[in-house]
């Protein structure tokens, strides 16, 4: 009798050693591998399908000149001897420039730093309006093409910790958005800095090695052509830049390893022209921020423009420009809320709020997420204009939100004559909408129809929804428009379905009807 049970104990602990033995195994043994094929098993988190709508800002030294756009760090430098001189002139900038501070080799990119203060920089100030708005994720750009770092980096002095505000804008900002329930988001804009600066030029301060921390490696005379060519883009059809070596791989990739380790974002947003950084580094970043997520219990997102990720690893994201279709892939894209820049100028050109609620629905019509852009002064300020429009978009949303938030797409985007001109920059090509434009979201069994424009005739007619159609399949227990109490009468006939509306308006900007099944 002692035998048998011997023998049943010595099993029992063989048998636990190798569970624990795989447990262990299990553990240590990251989930995804550095791949496209092992990348591809990532899935969009829930929270992202749900959110919608995020903003971020350009903000940084480039603030301070208020002149034209944000790649005035890149045109100051463009002299009659530079390769992207048109008819042998030197740009704008470098003109304003030299007026406004003095020649470029006495004052430089890097003497913005200084006046880059930020005083009036208030981050729980900024989270409060961005929650107000109405958006679930948000953040600033942690580090855009002029390589000025907004985070308290231990790679480089040249970061808004050690110079310019003196703060750590990006540990500042995640706290007061996670405070406020939002998903925190970094931006990276670091590969284009390879260029973006004329450091073979003698004439400016960019070609100081003293300054290479800022102004990136040494390049050759005529290595980049800004910008770079959209339709080579499009079609992906050459390189038109030369590609990173190692030494700047290997920083580009520490930079977003040191973003990851110290603010777990929630979200990680790249630029195009990534594929300058080479295919096993874009690999390793997203291995690494997968990796440290799953080990966290964190869901994450990474985005990408064009080609620079393998399709299906990552979100595809668009930049001023949507898609004319329903996809059937969550994708992002980003806009401006300024049509001229995307940092603060000083005579702006702010898109109204009735374009950005437009804007908004489409994207989401049609399975997408929309990253909305601010432009904060140097000093830390919101403009007035921004904040209003913000503002009266969270109000939108307050009411509205039902047939946004958490939504899935319908069968069809929806109907209207206004049609969408896709593209990379193509959001000034498209016209605004009218109340002939419907957009369709979806809630389980409830229909949301979001008409663009309020019809003067007094009736919405739907023409999708008409009589036997196979779209909706069911028949409508109710009609609702949301802000509004009640009812509403509706009849269905073979060319289309009626509602008849309420002699006033909820709201002045687009309107969501909630159809309900019996």
């Amino acid at each position: 009798m002692k035998k048998p049970l011997f023998f049943i104990v010595i099993i029992f602990i063989i048998l636990s050693c190798k569970e624990k033995k795989e447990n262990l195994a299990t553990e240590s043994s990251p989930k995804y591998k550095s791949n496209w094929e092992s990348l591809k098993q990532h899935k969009t988190p829930e929270w992202f399908l749900d959110a919608k709508f995020g903003i971020y800002c350009h903000w940084g030294p480039y603030s301070v000149p208020e002149y034209e756009n944000e790649w005035y760090a890149h045109w100051m430098y463009v002299n009659k001897d530079n390769p992207e001189a048109v008819d042998g002139k030197a740009s704008k900038f470098y003109e304003h420039h030299a007026k406004t501070y003095g020649p470029v080799d006495q004052f430089g990119y890097k003497d913005f730093i200084p006046l880059f203060t930020a005083e009036k920089f208030d981050p729980a100030e900024w989270a409060e309006l961005f929650k107000n708005s109405g958006a679930k994720f948000a953040g600033p750009v942690s580090e855009h093409a002029d390589g000025f770092a907004m985070w308290d980096s231990d790679l480089t002095k040249w970061d808004a910790k050690d110079m310019g505000p003196k703060r750590d804008i990006m540990g500042e900002l995640a706290k007061e958005i996670r405070k406020r329930d939002m998903k925190f988001i970094a931006t990276y804009h670091r590969h284009w800095l390879l260029g973006w600066y004329p450091t073979w030029d003698e004439t400016t301060d960019a070609f100081n090695p003293e300054y290479a921390g800022l102004y990136g490696p040494k390049m050759k005379k005529g290595d980049f052509q800004y910008p770079p060519n959209p339709h080579e883009i499009d079609e992906g059809i050459e390189k038109y830049y030369p590609l990173a070596d190692e030494e700047f791989n290997k920083e580009w990739l520490a930079r977003l390893k040191e973003i990851i380790d110290k603010y777990n974002p929630d979200l990680v947003w790249f630029d195009n022209k990534m594929d300058v950084i080479g295919e096993d580094y874009r690999k390793a970043f997203l291995e690494y921020y997968y990796n440290h997520a799953d080990k966290n219990s964190q869901e994450v997102v990474s985005t990408y423009k064009f080609y620079d990720f393998a399709k299906g690893t990552a979100v595809l994201d668009l930049e001023r420009s949507r898609m004319s279709k329903k996809q059937d892939f969550p994708w992002l894209t980003d806009d401006s809320i300024d049509w001229k820049s995307w940092s603060h100028i000083s005579d702006p050109n702010y898109k109204s709020t009735n374009r950005l609620i437009d804007f908004l629905v489409d994207v989401v019509s049609k399975n997408g997420n929309l990253l909305l852009n601010i432009t904060p002064k140097a000093n830390g300020e919101i403009p007035l204009p921004v904040k209003e429009r913000l503002l009266e978009m969270g109000d939108w949303l307050k009411i509205n939100g039902e047939a946004i938030y958490g939504t899935r797409p319908f069968k069809i985007y929806g109907e209207g004559s206004t049609k969408v001109v896709e593209g990379h920059l193509s959001e000034n090509k498209n016209k605004d909408n009218t109340a002939d434009d419907i957009r369709f979201t979806t809630k389980g069994d409830v229909l949301y129809a979001i008409v663009l424009d309020w019809p003067e005739s007094g009736i919405l007619k739907i023409k999708s929804l008409k009589e036997n159609n196979t779209l909706f399949g069911q028949s409508i227990k109710s009609i609702t428009l949301l802000g509004n109490e009640g009812n509403l009468k509706f009849e269905t006939k073979t060319d289309g379905l009626f509602i008849d509306l309420p002699k006033n308006k909820t709201g002045n900007h687009a309107f969501a009807f909630k159809i309900t099944p019996n």
